[in-house]
């Protein structure tokens, strides 16, 4: 759960960061990944981990490779 709540934190303070000042394309691309992964992070919990449902494997792996291709999309932008 803390994880979770850590993610949402993050994709909350770009979500401001983008309605303030804005942000350059290729962050805006890894926040809108972030939203996806946030997305199915929530499905995967609220439909698998609640019920104590085993998780399936092709759906974290996918949560997973979004949110780190969202993470190296955010540090190439922030490195610019």
């Amino acid at each position: 759960m803390l994880h979770g709540l850590l993610a949402s934190a993050a994709v909350t303070l770009l979500i401001y960061a983008q309605a303030t000042v804005g942000l350059p394309g290729i962050a805006l691309g890894a926040l809108i990944l972030f939203v996806f992964a946030a997305l199915g992070g929530a499905y995967l919990n609220l439909n698998y981990q609640w019920k104590q449902v085993l998780l399936p494997k092709g759906l974290v792996v996918g949560h997973a490779l979004i949110a780190v291709i969202g993470f190296v999309m955010l540090l190439v932008a922030a490195l610019r």
